[in-house]
């Protein structure tokens, strides 16, 4: 293990002189500094994270927060959280992953142990009750979700009521006045978990604006929810000739199931999703969908805690437009081509 002196003595300068140099605290000449990073790098030298944190009172670790539900579908959850590991470590940051379903019990334990210098939460509720903790500790945090109330908060997401809208309106313009919503599972929106709620408000909204007949079930997911869900759709709403998905997992069920009931996509039936890129394009058809841009919530949230604990960040609601790529999966309406 390289120890700071034989930096130092590589180098040619004195041991605080290194250690000024890893801290920042005093001002070091531009060739002392260079010198003393070329010696790190040839060494191998890494800086004890204990002696660090002691020196700094920094941990320089930040936590994150995210619950991993059955509910949810992971790999988005996972995509963003590499996505912050990856920019935190840019910034000098380890990140410490939070898992569990403890709430606020997990934010007490990081605010009050100083385990983390900061703190991300994923997975936000509009009336998250781990939020009055975030307000009332010092401890710098960033939101990757948006809450019904937004104030002292720094929140960075996707704008899914506008995701919501920017799908209704293709769906009008191609014709469809019938469509149908496929929601993520129940607890989802039991837990008025942020995204779902917005998504939906967006749909109804613009639906409402066109005129467009909109129907919602929220869907387990999977081949046997799925039937159910749609048997109910059709059965209420026959003409239904427009279909939204905002749950990954019912995404090639839906497909499945219309091909068996003799519905071709998009000639009889179009389809719409809210998921990864991934999941659009190597469904059996490939999707209209509106993209989940994971990495660069990720790096948005990094950025702007970053920020903070220089001093310089300031409490901002950050909202990434919605894009949708047409591919296969939408058509003009039966009644409309004809």
């Amino acid at each position: 293990m390289v120890t700071l002196v034989e930096v130092a003595q590589h180098a040619g300068v004195s041991a605080s002189t290194v250690s000024y140099v890893l801290s920042g605290k005093r001002s070091i000449s531009a060739n002392t500094r260079l010198r003393v990073e070329q010696s790190i790098r040839e060494l191998g030298y890494h800086p004890n994270a204990g002696a660090r944190a002691l020196a700094s009172s920094r941990s320089n670790i930040i936590a994150l927060m995210v619950p991993l539900r059955t509910d949810m579908y992971v790999p988005v959850m996972m995509e963003i959280a590499i996505a912050v590991a990856t920019t935190a470590r840019t910034h000098g940051y380890d990140v410490l992953l939070l898992t569990g379903e403890e709430g606020p019990d997990a934010v007490r334990r990081v605010t009050g142990s100083g385990l983390a210098d900061a703190m991300i939460l994923m997975d936000v509720e509009l009336d998250d009750e781990r939020l009055p903790l975030l307000r009332g500790t010092d401890l710098p945090s960033v939101l990757i979700g948006l809450p019904a109330d937004t104030s002292g908060l720094t929140c960075v997401d996707l704008d899914f009521k506008a995701t919501g809208a920017l799908c209704v309106e293709h769906l009008a313009m191609l014709g469809h006045r019938d469509i149908a919503v496929i929601g993520e599972a129940p607890a989802v929106y039991e837990r008025h978990t942020g995204f779902a709620e917005r998504t939906l408000d967006g749909l109804r909204s613009r639906a409402r604006d066109l005129g467009i007949r909109m129907l919602h079930r929220p869907c387990e997911g999977g081949y046997d929810a799925m039937a159910v869900t749609l048997a109910r759709i059709l059965d209420e709403r026959p003409g239904t000739s427009g279909f939204v998905v905002q749950n990954e997992q019912a995404v090639e069920p839906l497909l499945a199931l219309l091909r068996r009931q003799g519905r071709a996509v998009p000639e009889d039936v179009s389809v719409v999703a809210i998921c990864p890129d991934p999941v659009a394009v190597q469904a059996s058809v490939r999707l209209t969908s509106v993209s989940i841009p994971a990495q660069e919530m990720g790096r948005h949230a990094v950025e702007r805690l970053v920020a903070k604990l220089d001093g310089c960040g300031t409490d901002e609601v950050v909202l990434i437009a919605p894009e949708l790529t047409v591919r296969e999966s939408t058509g003009s309406a039966p009644s409309a081509a004809s």
